[in-house]
């Protein structure tokens, strides 16, 4: 694997490099041949808090944790076993449903975390402060859910696979599911 480590408030010694591919390395057991894409993965400090993101994009999945600790080593640790309990729910629950079926391997539609939004009442300008990209992969709204709870998303747009158009599943305030198609 390739690896892009970048720092924010914090300089990326070869000790920590060292330690972050050794961890996120283990990870490459887990598939049948090693991820060919660049895995990301940015360090940064805020209040003697610090923060670790690792986002691994494959061609039909993305595997993507950030963990907050008081120390770094820990927060590295914390998100290989959050990136490793995604990686074995992603082979066994979709993959046994699909197993019979001849899909793909993956079958994720690719989407990074949500951007934090500021309060929309603030002022009466409103500004764009991010915008992502992804493709959106044919499934069905069970799959979605699956893939909207393992990114920890509320939302997830999907094409489905069903009728061929646009959908969101998100997540209610009463802890079930919605589903928003177009007319």
């Amino acid at each position: 694997m390739k690896y892009n480590i970048r720092g924010e408030n914090i300089e990326v010694t070869g000790a920590i490099k060292d330690y972050v591919e050794k961890k996120i390395g283990k990870l490459a057991r887990y598939f049948d041949e090693e991820p060919s894409s660049e895995v990301h993965v940015n360090l940064s400090v805020y209040n003697d808090e610090q923060q670790i993101e690792v986002t691994i994009p494959m061609p039909n999945l993305l595997l993507r944790a950030e963990e907050q600790h008081v120390d770094l080593y820990a927060a590295i640790d914390l998100v290989v076993d959050k990136l490793e309990r995604q990686i074995r729910k992603h082979k066994t629950k979709v993959n046994r449903k699909f197993r019979n079926e001849g899909a793909p391997k993956y079958v994720f539609a690719q989407m990074e975390d949500e951007a934090k939004r500021a309060d929309p009442y603030d002022d009466n300008d409103i500004e764009i402060v991010r915008n992502k990209r992804f493709d959106l992969k044919p499934m069905d709204s069970e799959e979605a859910v699956l893939q909207m709870d393992m990114l920890g998303h509320s939302f997830f747009v999907f094409t489905n696979v069903e009728t061929d158009t646009t959908n969101v599943v998100y997540r209610r305030r009463d802890g079930r599911y919605g589903l928003i198609e177009p007319s």
